[in-house]
């Protein structure tokens, strides 16, 4: 397995819980399939983005898939904690799914296609599960999106690293921008992308601790050990770099990040 971008850890376990319960509304707020749906969610890694899908569609039923057995652990925990009972979990690789072709109504894909090497052909074999007619939504982000105030050269190498340690593991951290593109030439009709913008300051106080602090920040400490030892970045200039990262956090701090939801059918 090629190892993910920010490896397999309990804080990554809970930086994408805090992501999912952050973002739910921006992100999942139209985000809902019709009773008796059978549906795929194809890489659902600790089942943060799977509790979500599991109640906005309560009267569905959703087959969540990863390759690694500890995210599928975790996953399988979360969702026997929330006392939800419409999730079927299995150890599988998506580009090798152990289920008959077309039998999905809708296939749902959330920060998956970053961290592969060939998008196009994930989307491919994907499709070869979906219904005719059936629909595929598709949620990635844009790291070049991010701004945030105040900024220091410290604080933009800090998030450049997320940003090259990605890239060198194959990624794309800038995926999100080429949604449409990706869908149309997997072969998808009436592809629709739309981006999910999320603002933050200090009147929205939530965010600033649940984006900011929970989200993003955490998500950059990820790579540290990756960023220092590849050489991205020295030591004293990432601690330099998180630090100001913070400051964005504080009452004249502003922050902005862009994501985007594609959608597509058969």
């Amino acid at each position: 397995m090629k190892k993910y971008v920010h490896g397999y850890f309990e804080r990554e376990l809970e930086c994408l819980e805090d992501q999912a319960d952050t973002l739910s509304e921006i992100l999942h707020g139209d985000t809902r399939f019709a009773p008796g749906s059978n549906i795929l969610e194809a890489g659902c890694g600790v089942g943060a983005q799977t509790v979500i899908l599991a109640k906005n569609s309560q009267d569905s039923q959703i087959t969540s898939v990863d390759i690694s057995k500890e995210s599928l652990s975790s996953a399988k925990n979360l969702i026997d904690k929330e006392g939800i009972k419409n999730v079927h979990f299995k150890h599988a690789d998506i580009m090798d799914l152990p289920f008959e072709k077309e039998i999905f109504d809708h296939i749902f894909v959330f920060f998956v296609l970053e961290h592969l090497v060939d998008s196009v052909m994930a989307l491919k074999e994907l499709k070869k599960y979906l219904k005719w007619g059936g629909s595929i939504t598709v949620i990635e982000g844009v790291h070049g999106s991010c701004y945030f105030h105040p900024e220091s050269e410290e604080s933009i190498n800090a998030w450049c690293c997320l940003i090259n340690a990605q890239q060198n593991l194959g990624g794309d951290p800038m995926i999100g921008r080429r949604l449409y593109h990706l869908l149309e030439e997997s072969g998808f009709k009436n592809v629709l992308v739309t981006p999910k913008v999320v603002y933050v300051d200090k009147s929205k106080p939530e965010l600033v601790d649940g984006v900011i602090k929970r989200t993003i920040i955490a998500m950059v400490e990820g790579v540290k050990d990756q960023a220092i030892s590849s050489g991205f970045i020295g030591p004293i200039q990432w601690e330099k770099g998180i630090s100001d990262l913070y400051k964005s956090a504080e009452n004249d701090g502003t922050f902005f990040y862009n994501f985007f939801k594609g959608s597509g059918l058969k």
